[in-house]
């Protein structure tokens, strides 16, 4: 386990302070020792001077969190959904990084979360293209049973909002775990009655929005689980073109 401390605090970047470095203080006591908190003025000039960007542990211990957020919404938190979380990290990271991560998950279960104060912070620092990953895995956690459940379905909408996620953005991530025509035009982010020109221009939109590539900087983990919201546009656009009879 020291080692692990070690290797995650080591790693973090913007998420050492702010309500994030608190939580995971918290959850694992001398996890930051001898580091200086960085307060939310420092942090943006921080930004600002280029010193920061997000790692792959400032975007592992976000979702976490986030993860977090999500289990507790229904007041009791599932065998599938803990899975689910642990199943993600046995397949991209390996057995031991997850037990390690689902230690850390544990931990900020335990807590009260500041839910406005932690999508803030990730919103000012993780671009646009690793929060909707953020949103997309949070659906996958919430589907964990099969059904998304009103209580689940509203957290993760008030953490969109927070993130700085546009409701076109939020209904195509939801719709990806939908299986009809209706859901595939939401995931294109266009109407039924759209037209062929349309759908058209609209797959090459989407296809660029989620191409994997947009999650470079966290590394090939994290790339292969984004191409999942890529094969969903995909397949989208195909059930329409089907659908519409389109070649």
């Amino acid at each position: 386990m020291k080692n692990y401390l070690k290797w995650i605090g080591g790693g973090l970047g913007w998420a050492v302070g702010g309500p994030i470095g608190a939580i995971l203080g918290f959850a694992l006591g001398s996890m930051i020792d001898n580091t200086k908190v960085i307060t939310g003025e420092d942090a943006h000039a921080a930004r600002n001077r280029g010193r920061y960007r997000t790692t792959s542990n400032d975007f592992m211990v976000s979702l976490l969190v986030l993860s977090a957020a999500v289990m507790k919404a229904d007041g009791k938190v599932m065998k599938s959904e803990l899975n689910y979380v642990n199943a993600f990290f046995v397949r991209q990271f390996g057995k031991r990084i997850a037990d390690e991560q689902m230690i850390l998950l544990r931990g900020i279960l335990k807590q009260e979360l500041q839910l406005r104060a932690v999508c803030e912070q990730i919103r000012s620092n993780m671009d646009h293209a690793m929060r909707l990953q953020l949103i997309h895995y949070i659906f996958g956690l919430a589907n964990a049973d099969g059904s998304l459940h009103g209580d689940e379905v509203s957290v993760i909408k008030t953490i969109s909002r927070y993130l700085g996620i546009s409701d076109k953005d939020y209904d195509s991530i939801r719709a990806m775990f939908g299986d009809d025509t209706e859901s595939a035009y939401k995931i294109l982010e266009i109407t039924p009655d759209a037209s062929e020109s349309e759908i058209k221009k609209a797959y090459r939109k989407m296809a660029v929005k989620y191409h994997p590539d947009k999650l470079n900087g966290l590394g090939e983990e994290f790339k292969e689980a984004a191409e999942e919201k890529f094969v969903k546009v995909q397949n989208a656009y195909e059930v329409i073109k089907k659908d519409r009879n389109i070649k």
